[in-house]
């Protein structure tokens, strides 16, 4: 008996109305990707307010030089920078490109979490977390610091996302605490076993407060998998660094930005990563 011919989707007609439709869905991607962007411009203040303990809202932005005000075209994500030609107006003082850089980034992230996620509340919440992220692994580069004021509101948000994602909130609620509490001894004990080795610190306490965080927020099965990708991550650039000379063994590595890249990993592929390591190595299980 003659099977039936599956149905082509690469079709002529079916490009077109693809293409069509990409085209009608512009508008949106660009609102995404400007919100993000502005997003960025606040983590911005954020990275560079925080650790000096300075308000995050007052006073508006300005020239961290001569502390002129930004007018409003000048405080457009991305393009403020680049009319500006990275300099300030008024006293001509160079700008740093991380500003558009964070901006841009920022704006790319949440345009990969609307395409990745089919529910406007793991739309948001991932928004959220990347968000922190961000900030925390600027600030960890910038400072060597985690500030427990994002660590633990991390937390908190983690575990009301939670919360809002499972049938049972009781159950969400349970297996964010596991992942948090999971994520704090987990890391504990290996900045304690570091250390030993070592002869010098080997983390700080805001990286397992940071794990914490991840754990409230994935979960405690995906927090092992971010924080695998996280140390494998950072015995990768850390050996390599060192292997190179750019640094001693003795010169510090800020761990949050591993994280934080380990989180985010996790976030978008987690479920796919775990579920390929289960089919190759415990496939009764999987």
């Amino acid at each position: 008996m003659n099977r039936l011919k599956p149905i082509c989707f690469n079709s002529p007609s079916q490009k077109s109305r693809s293409s069509m439709n990409i085209i009608l869905s512009l508008p949106a991607y660009l609102i995404v990707f400007a919100l993000g962007a502005s997003i960025g411009s606040f983590l911005n203040v954020v990275i560079y307010r925080i650790p000096a303990g300075l308000s995050i809202l007052h006073p508006p932005s300005r020239c961290p030089h001569c502390l002129t005000r930004l007018s409003p075209s000048e405080n457009i994500p991305v393009f403020g920078w680049l009319w500006l030609q990275g300099r300030c107006k008024h006293c001509h003082a160079p700008i740093s490109s991380r500003y558009p850089i964070v901006e841009a980034t920022t704006g790319l992230l949440f345009l990969v979490i609307f395409f990745s996620f089919p529910t406007l509340p793991q739309i948001l919440g991932y928004w959220v977390l990347f968000s922190w992220l961000i900030a925390l692994s600027l600030i960890d580069l910038d400072t060597y610091t985690l500030p427990n004021v994002l660590t633990q509101s991390g937390l908190v948000l983690g575990l009301g996302f939670q919360l809002s994602q499972s049938p049972s909130p009781s159950y969400g609620l349970m297996m964010g605490i596991i992942g948090a509490v999971l994520g704090l001894w987990l890391f504990d004990i290996i900045s304690f076993v570091g250390t030993l080795v070592m002869g010098q610190t080997a983390m700080g306490a805001g990286d397992s407060k940071l794990a914490a965080m991840m754990g409230a927020w994935l979960g405690w099965k995906y927090l092992l998998v971010g924080g695998f990708i996280a140390c494998l991550f950072g015995a990768v650039v850390g050996g390599g660094a060192i292997a190179l000379g750019l640094i001693s063994r003795r010169n510090p590595i800020p761990f949050g930005p591993f994280l934080a890249v380990g989180a985010a990993i996790t976030a978008l592929w987690g479920h796919q990563i775990l579920s390929t390591y289960l089919g190759l190595f415990f496939p009764l299980v999987n």
